[in-house]
């Protein structure tokens, strides 16, 4: 055996290191928490399960040594979108409990097309990446210096129109919670 060949054997797929033991182990507790999320039938706790899976996904960032996504992960999903999300629960006083109106009995053409949806991503995925290869010796791809580089020379316009999109979200929310003086709801 060659240098090379032993050094992939000692750290290859059958002998992990210990970051990716984490990674396996927090994966599957997210994976978990998406899971929970998706299938409890009290909206509130859907939205609690929903920070621990994206909580999960922000560590996961951190395993991945990117630090600066895994904040924007916590600053935007768990600090603003989550936040929304219960503040709209509440404004639209849905019920604390069970509730029956959140079920359509759909769940088996929803876990169809959920199941079809997730092939097609990974096989998307799979195929658009399947030849590239990560730099390690060169520049960390999660750092802030790259993230803001393929940010602004990429990204800006998709970036511009998400945080339209985000505006826009927000102020549909408060027309609808808002009351007309006659105190019914307004349309």
């Amino acid at each position: 055996m060659t240098l090379a060949a032993t050094t992939a054997a000692e750290h290859g797929f059958l002998s992990p290191t210990g970051v990716e033991i984490a990674f396996l182990l927090v994966g599957i507790a997210t994976l978990g928490a998406a899971v929970i999320t998706v299938t409890t039938r009290q909206l509130v706790h859907a939205a609690l399960w929903l920070v621990v899976a994206l909580g999960g996904i922000a560590v996961e960032y951190l395993l991945l040594t990117a630090e600066f996504i895994a904040w924007v992960q916590v600053l935007i999903y768990l600090g603003s979108v989550v936040v929304l999300l219960l503040f709209g629960l509440m404004l639209t006083k849905a019920p604390i409990g069970r509730s029956p109106d959140a079920d359509s009995d759909n769940r088996w053409v929803a876990l169809g097309v959920a199941l079809a949806a997730a092939a097609a991503l990974v096989w998307v995925v799979v195929d658009a990446f399947r030849t590239t290869w990560i730099d390690l010796d060169g520049p960390v791809q999660g750092s802030t210096r790259v993230s803001g580089e393929i940010l602004f020379q990429h990204w800006v316009l998709p970036f511009e129109a998400l945080s339209v999109l985000l505006l826009a979200a927000l102020v549909g929310a408060i027309v609808l919670s808002r009351k007309s003086k006659s105190g019914k709801e307004q349309r």
